[in-house]
């Protein structure tokens, strides 16, 4: 599940609806980098912390950037309600472009790493929850509306809850859509998450059947990414019961779509009756929800993509899927990319319909659908990478390193250059790694970029170089390329040697010359 570019830091003067029209055949506009009807405060986050506290009134940060398909969803889903835009007079609401000068380092203060992350505060500054970005917008809305009417930090009802104390009907509610996901070890460790989950589910009263639900789902969603995890019957017949019940499974969309061969995976063996029959029940629910017209067109998508998914959970790599559901997948993708005008929406509703070709083995089709969104989308570099991955599952690497570097090339902001010139720096050694003059200057170039751009060992752009140093390592692992590592390190030892010894980026930045293996 789950690459990008900046929100632009422009006040919005055209109208929503223009925004977001269909303007000419099969061209549409471009959506502003803004969602209008929001006075959203942009550039100074500690001035409109300040304003939040002289107001008494909660803040809304959201962080995000103008390529990610569930920033776009969100905006196309969430950001234009009239129910959110009404909801934004009760709070300060922020909008941090994840390209503007400060937004990594402001990532790294309020410990946020995925785009979007979203964060209700207390006036004083106190978080008080993170939102779920990969919801539907009734159950965004209802989740910002239970933050703003109960201000008591998650953080606290999360100790009370461990501690045996009584909690509200929507304290549970609130623990049960917390973004555990974005939860950056804030509440709980990593490897304690899943136990936790469990252990809070337990507690939950006999009445509170969805909040019980939710968080036993996410608790076996999370241990499914641990190989050591152990299952039990119990946790197979909670899942067989959501999966029987068309509400409990719309209830429980993100686990449901987002998880669905990562626990089929952990909770039977491959060719066993048990996970035919779990994938059976589980396609028969994801069918359901892909049809269902409440959704938006991007999770009837995903949920599509998930039927391809566990579709070749066991089946042979060079096996194609079963032509009714290529017929299937065809058919959805096209009325997906018809009926979609909204220039946010698209954006992400492309990126699933692509992706779920690319899966489906419907390599060419996938590629024509992301050509022609290369001339409507606001950031067509982000397709490009996906256009790169078609072409290396094909085989044919010049053509994968063109489109690499195309999108590199037409990137745009800092922290998105230095990820996609990762992408690319990746794919080049990957696919070429006896180009050494290609790799060594487009190293050069990045940091050449690096060198002039203020906290560029933030968060992102810190993970960014990371990977660009390591996959150097790597590649001169048996020192044959020496010469242009070593030349690539001198240059990076020459930015940090330029950074303030007091400044904390300059011993992130001397670490990465010792990458680890």
């Amino acid at each position: 599940m789950l690459t990008q570019t900046n929100i632009r830091q422009d006040t919005v003067k055209l109208t929503h609806a223009l925004a977001l029209i269909l303007v000419s055949g099969n061209t549409f506009a471009s959506p502003s980098t803004v969602p209008a009807g929001i006075a959203w405060e942009q550039g100074d986050v500690s001035a409109a912390f300040a304003k939040a506290k002289a107001e008494k009134k909660p803040l809304f940060l959201y962080w995000g950037a103008t390529w990610c398909p569930p920033c776009n969803q969100i905006k196309a889903t969430v950001f234009n309600q009239q129910r959110f835009i009404d909801r934004t007079k009760q709070f300060i609401p922020v909008y941090v472009d994840g390209d503007s000068p400060s937004a990594q380092k402001l990532a790294s203060q309020f410990k946020v790493r995925g785009y979007p992350s979203m964060i209700l505060f207390k006036p004083d500054g106190t978080e008080i929850t993170r939102l779920p970005g990969e919801v539907d917008a009734e159950r965004y809305l209802s989740t910002l509306e239970l933050g703003l009417s109960n201000a008591r930090p998650v953080k606290e009802t999360l100790s009370s809850a461990l501690a045996g104390g009584k909690l509200s009907v929507d304290d549970w509610r609130l623990l049960a859509d917390y973004s555990w996901e974005s939860d950056q070890a804030q509440l709980i460790e990593e490897s304690k998450l899943a136990s936790t989950l469990k252990t809070l589910a337990q507690a939950v009263p006999a009445t509170e059947t969805y909040a019980a639900t939710h968080l036993q789902l996410k608790a076996i969603s999370i241990a499914a990414g641990d190989e050591q995890a152990s299952t039990t019957p119990e946790e197979l017949a909670i899942l067989y019961k959501v999966l029987a019940d068309k509400q409990l499974s719309r209830d429980n969309f993100d686990v449901i779509v987002n998880s669905a061969s990562d626990i089929v995976s952990q909770q039977s063996k491959a060719t066993s009756a048990e996970r035919n029959k779990l994938t059976a029940a589980w396609s028969s629910a994801l069918q359901k929800l892909a049809l269902d017209p409440s959704l938006s067109a991007n999770d009837r998508l995903s949920a599509l993509t998930s039927q391809v998914a566990l579709a070749k959970l066991d089946l042979a790599k060079d096996v194609k899927l079963a032509e009714p559901l290529l017929k299937e997948v065809r058919s959805r993708v096209s009325d997906a990319d018809k009926s979609t005008s909204n220039g946010y929406e698209r954006q992400s509703v492309i990126s699933t319909a692509a992706y779920t070709l690319s899966e489906a083995g419907l390599l060419d089709e996938s590629d024509t659908l992301l050509k022609a969104e290369l001339k409507r989308s606001h950031a067509p570099y982000y397709f490009m990478l996906s256009l790169g991955a078609n072409a290396k599952k094909r085989g044919n690497k010049d053509e994968a390193l063109g489109w690499y570097e195309e999108a590199y090339k037409k990137s745009e902001g800092p922290a998105t250059r230095v990820q996609w010139g990762s992408s690319y720096i990746s794919a080049l050694i990957d696919l070429a790694p006896q180009s050494d003059e290609r790799i060594e200057q487009t190293a050069q170039s990045i940091l050449k970029e690096v060198a002039v751009t203020p906290n560029a060992f933030y968060e992102r752009s810190r993970r960014s170089l990371e990977k660009i140093v390591t996959k150097l390592s790597a590649w001169n692992k048996d020192k044959q390329h020496e010469a242009s590592v070593s030349r690539v390190l001198t240059q990076l030892d020459g930015i940090c040697s330029k950074l303030p010894a007091t400044d904390p980026q300059r011993a992130t930045c001397q670490g990465l010359l010792k990458p680890k293996a």
